[in-house]
C-alpha cells in the first residue's frame, strides 16, 4: 500500500479565522430591510413628500396669475377665505360627501350581490365574468363622454327608452337637479366591479366548515349569509370600503367628461375636485386653490383614519 505523508508546514499552520469586516458593513447587515426599501422609499418622498409641501406654502400665499409671478405671504387668510365661502366651497364639500356615500353604498351591496353569484361554478361562469368586468376596460373619460351621449335629452337612447313605455324624456345630466344622481350612476356602473372582484377574492379564501355546519342546523341561504358569511367577510368589506372610498372622493374625470369647467352652468356636480380644478386653470388662483388642496387632503387623512381603525377593530 502506497503510504500517505502529511506536509508539516500545513500541521504547523494556524487556524483560519474570519476575515474583519469593517464597522460599515455590519451596520448595513443590520438594517439590510431599511437599505433595500430605502429607493422606494426616497420616490416616494419625491412624488408625494415635495409637491404636498410646495402646495401647503402656496396655500399661505397670495399666488395667482402666472406660476413666475412673484407672490406674497399671507399666513391663514386663504383659509378663513375658503372656509366662509358658502357660495361655492361648502357646497362643493356637501356633494363630495354625498357622492362618495351614494355611491360607496351601491358598489358595495352590488358588489357583494355579484361576488356571491360568482362563488359558486355555473355553466357560463367565464361569460358571465366577461360581461361584469367589462366597465372596467375603458377610462373613466371615455365612459363619462359615452353615457354623456347616452343621456344627450335630445338624441340620447335612454330618452328613447324611455319613449317605448310612455315616459315623458328626462333632463339626466342637463337638470340641475338630476345631473348629479345621474354622475353617481355612472360611476356605480364603472366600479362596482372593481368592488366585486375584491369581495369574491374574499369570498373564496372562506373555508367551508362554517357554512356546512350552519347548513346542518337548519340555517337559511339567508341566515347563513347574514350570520356566517357576512361577518367572516367584514375584513374584507372594510378593505373594499377604504380603496373604493378614497378613490370616490376623488372623483374628477367622470364628472369633468360629463358636465365640464365649474360642473356645469350652475355648479350642479362641482365636488372639491372640480373645484379646485377651476381655482387652478380657469381663474388661475393658485393660492386659493392650493388652500382647498390642503383641506381635502386632511379630509382624506380623515377618512382614511376611519376606516383603518375600522379595519383593524375588525380584524
Amino acid at each position: 500500500m502506497a503510504s500517505t505523508t502529511i506536509d508539516p508546514d500545513l500541521t504547523n499552520a494556524p487556524p483560519l479565522r474570519p476575515r474583519p469586516t469593517s464597522a460599515f458593513s455590519t451596520w448595513a447587515n443590520r438594517h439590510r430591510k431599511w437599505l433595500f426599501a430605502a429607493p422606494a422609499m426616497a420616490f416616494v418622498a419625491i412624488l408625494i413628500v415635495v409637491p404636498l409641501v410646495w402646495t401647503a406654502y402656496l396655500s399661505l400665499t397670495d399666488a395667482r396669475g402666472s406660476v413666475r409671478a412673484a407672490a406674497d405671504f399671507v399666513g391663514l387668510k386663504n383659509y378663513l377665505t375658503v372656509l366662509t365661502d358658502t357660495a361655492r366651497f361648502w357646497p362643493a364639500v356637501g356633494r363630495t360627501v354625498l357622492f362618495t356615500g351614494v355611491v360607496l353604498v351601491f358598489e358595495v351591496v352590488l358588489g357583494m350581490c355579484i361576488a356571491l353569484l360568482l362563488w359558486r361554478p355555473f355553466r357560463g361562469e367565464r361569460w358571465v365574468r366577461v360581461a361584469v368586468l367589462l366597465p372596467l376596460v375603458a377610462t373613466p373619460v371615455a365612459v363619462g363622454m359615452m353615457w354623456r351621449l347616452i343621456f344627450d335629452p335630445n338624441i340620447g337612447f335612454a330618452n328613447q327608452a324611455l319613449g317605448w313605455f310612455g315616459i315623458p324624456p328626462q333632463p339626466w345630466l342637463a337638470g340641475q337637479e338630476s345631473a348629479l344622481w345621474t354622475t353617481m350612476f355612472i360611476d356605480v356602473w364603472q366600479w362596482t366591479p372593481m368592488v366585486a372582484l375584491i369581495l369574491l377574492a374574499g369570498l373564496t379564501s372562506l373555508s367551508d366548515e362554517p357554512q356546512e355546519a350552519a347548513k346542518i342546523d337548519g340555517a337559511s341561504t339567508w341566515q347563513r349569509f347574514w350570520f356566517v358569511t357576512l361577518p367572516l367577510m367584514m375584513p374584507t368589506v372594510v378593505v373594499a370600503i377604504l380603496l373604493r372610498g378614497i378613490d370616490a372622493l376623488k372623483t374628477f374625470d367622470i364628472l369633468y367628461a360629463t358636465k365640464g369647467k365649474g360642473g356645469g352652468s350652475f355648479n350642479e356636480v362641482e365636488t372639491l375636485n372640480v373645484y379646485a380644478y377651476g381655482l387652478s386653470f380657469d381663474y388661475n388662483q393658485y393660492g386659493v386653490s392650493s388652500t382647498v388642496l390642503i383641506l381635502f387632503f386632511l379630509l382624506i387623512i380623515g377618512v382614511m383614519w376611519a376606516l383603518t381603525g375600522r379595519k383593524k377593530k375588525e380584524s
